[in-house]
């Protein structure tokens, strides 16, 4: 539940950030994200992954990607893979220059938790830091997801509370470095055998070191010329009233019919779910031989002959649309502006209390309760998952193996400057909301 004192840490908020960042940082409070200047923050994203390793290295790229991702009203990217030893500032500032926001995983193919044998050690603990040291950095960096599709079916929930305790230790890293609140949580795969528990779990108990900080679906539901009622929306809508954290669609775009019209998204950002989701992050950006792009850098090339064309799509140059899916999708964003409330207003009134854990059923949601998560290094006796298992300590495990899988499913700011200054200010104003 929201305390009675938030809107002084509201104010000490507002005036921290707004007198030091450049950029309008992105913080959850209570089920919204809102900026550091006050407004609620809605997402027209899309994800971003020219190549496997990482897309943000290539400064001019990310310009000429910036200029006409604005031009179709973006205000967000998703990133799935990046290298955190790498310089990043350009891109950053480009993405930052054009108002659009970062939304970045902490894995990569050999650190994921993997759902078969899953696992959370030392070495991944250490990569997923890295990542978060390299891009706290940035005001427009917005969030961090632990995982993407982790969990696919119910019968391997069990790998929930690796999930989960990765969110633990990853807020704990962030705030023993005294990075910006950056929020971090999960992106789901849209599984029916697994709703409402797995978004209920990773946000339920009474210990909110442990709870996600937002949660997010990768949902492809909506084909076509279909409704809200048809594609399963309003059932989305019915599970996430009263949720407790910022919920939000983290991939969407079927492209069972042909053409996309992305009509999903005047139910995701109008009246029928604005009050509650967050937006949506369009799959994706570039043409490739999946067919959900949105824009393409020319035809596609004998990759034996081109060193740029992976599997023979051309990965940089000049984004050329395609049509008519780029422009369908852009002509529904410019009808969409929802304003939603003001921080100021929404944390005088809001109450949110966290959701009871979901208990075990058989044959489907394996972990029972608010069952103790693993600890670094530690794993869970499976077979008593349904009973508030107990961890074992396996000392500090291997990380897991490489996977093909990326990013979709199968279906500038600078560190800031005057850091002292903007410390004094925090403890002038603790000492004040105390």
């Amino acid at each position: 539940m929201l305390r009675p004192a938030i809107s002084c840490w509201v104010n000490l908020f507002l005036s921290v950030t707004g007198a030091l960042a450049d950029t309008p940082t992105i913080s959850a409070v209570g089920s919204k994200f809102f900026t550091s200047d006050g407004n609620q923050f809605y997402i027209k994203g899309i994800a971003y992954q020219l190549i496997p390793t990482d897309p943000l290295v290539d400064t001019d790229q990310c310009k000429r990607d910036a200029k006409q991702m604005s031009d179709m009203g973006a205000n967000a990217i998703r990133v799935y893979h990046v290298d955190s030893a790498a310089d990043h500032e350009g891109c950053m500032d480009a993405f930052a220059d054009a108002g659009i926001y970062l939304f970045v995983d902490l894995d990569d193919f050999p650190t994921q938790i993997l759902p078969d044998s899953p696992a959370w050690n030392q070495s991944q603990l250490a990569a997923f830091s890295a990542v978060m040291d390299e891009f706290q950095k940035y005001d427009n960096t917005a969030l961090f997801f632990v995982g993407n599709e982790v969990l696919t079916i119910a019968e391997v929930s069990n790998a929930a509370p690796y999930v989960k305790a990765a969110v633990r230790d990853m807020k704990a890293y962030r705030d023993s470095k005294n990075y910006r609140k950056i929020p971090i949580g999960y992106s789901a795969a849209d599984v029916p055998g697994l709703r409402p528990m797995l978004q209920n779990y990773l946000s339920c108990g009474d210990n909110d070191a442990e709870r996600a900080e937002f949660y997010s679906l990768n949902v492809y539901e909506w084909c076509g010329g279909s409704s809200y009622g048809e594609s399963g929306y309003s059932q989305l809508q019915k599970n996430a009233t009263g949720y407790n954290v910022p919920i939000f669609v983290s991939e969407t775009g079927c492209r069972i019919s042909k053409p996309r019209l992305f009509t999903d998204q005047a139910a995701i950002l109008g009246p029928e779910m604005a009050d509650t989701w967050s937006g949506a992050i369009v799959y994706e950006w570039i043409q490739e031989a999946n067919d959900y792009g949105l824009i393409s850098y020319g035809p596609k090339v004998d990759p034996n002959v081109s060193t740029d064309a992976l599997d023979g799509y051309p990965r940089s140059g000049t984004p050329t649309t395609v049509s008519p899916d780029y422009g369908n999708l852009k002509n529904q964003w410019a009808t969409l502006s929802p304003t939603g409330v003001k921080l100021s207003v929404y944390s005088a009134s809001a109450s949110i209390t966290p959701p009871a854990c979901p208990t075990s059923t058989a044959g489907g949601w394996i972990i029972n309760g608010n069952a103790p998560l693993p600890s670094v290094g530690q794993t869970l006796d499976i077979a008593a998952t349904a009973s508030d298992a107990t961890p074992t300590s396996t000392g500090s495990a291997s990380g897991p193996s490489a996977s093909s899988t990326g990013g979709g499913t199968t279906a500038g700011g600078k560190e800031v400057t005057g850091m002292c200054l903007g410390l004094l200010g925090v403890m002038l104003g603790f000492v004040v909301c105390l």
